[in-house]
């Protein structure tokens, strides 16, 4: 009985001790204040909430790129580069302070309202971008490329948008910047903007010459991000 006595404290005392080690390492990049009496679960979870879902998201991208059809045409390294440059830099404005001062302070007073309210958003955003993924399949590349017996994909999220992953990409930045609630953020959501609307010029003509007259008419018919509007 003592034994098992023991081993629950040991136990318990453990569980405290991986709490404060990840209350100790808090992402400062959303840094909401916790509301009174709050428990260590939820400081956690204010905490690690917006960094799990990113991290969940890239790892689904990084497995799921290990099946895709070999590319006869793939953009220049220069252009590559560049995207990720700002994507790069899009993240370091989400989770750092940066000099210019005006940059750290807050476009919306930020509290649980906008906590959940953009993690809802996030959420949904990669939900999205994740589905349209799938119904991509092999198709995908991560680089601009036209692959080997490339299809031109018009079903689910491609009825409603031509660039359906970049609509839930561009949604989830958008509510984890409202989440942060400063200025630094949205300077990274729109860094986000530039890398995919880079991008996305190249993919419209590289999908115009390689499919014609059906890209056109797919063009007319359908938006390229938001259904029915742009």
């Amino acid at each position: 009985m003592i034994f098992i006595v023991g081993r629950v404290r040991r136990s318990r005392l453990e569980i405290c001790r991986g709490i404060s080690f990840l209350q100790s390492i808090r992402v400062s990049g959303w840094n909401l204040p916790y509301p009174p009496c709050v428990s260590s679960f939820m400081r956690i979870l204010y905490d690690w909430l917006f960094p799990a879902l990113w991290i969940v998201y890239v790892l689904y991208w990084q497995w799921m790129a290990r099946d895709v059809k070999a590319a006869t045409r793939r953009e220049g390294l220069a252009s590559h580069a560049l995207r990720s440059l700002l994507m790069i830099a899009s993240v370091a404005l989400y989770f750092v302070d940066v000099p210019l001062r005006f940059l750290n302070l807050h476009f919306i007073h930020t509290g649980l309202g906008t906590f959940w309210t953009g993690a809802a958003i996030t959420a949904a955003g990669l939900l999205f971008s994740v589905w349209a993924r799938q119904v991509l399949g092999r198709n995908w590349s991560r680089e601009v490329t036209v692959k080997q017996d490339h299809q031109l994909i018009v079903r689910g999220p491609y009825a409603l948008a031509r660039h359906p992953i970049y609509t839930g990409l561009l949604t989830a930045v958008l509510g984890s910047a409202l989440a942060v609630g400063r200025w630094r953020a949205l300077l990274g959501a729109a860094l986000v903007f530039l890398a995919l609307g880079l991008k996305l010029r190249l993919e419209e003509r590289w999908m115009g010459e390689q499919f014609g007259a059906a890209y056109a008419v797919y063009r007319q018919r359908v938006r390229a991000l938001i259904p029915f509007v742009l």
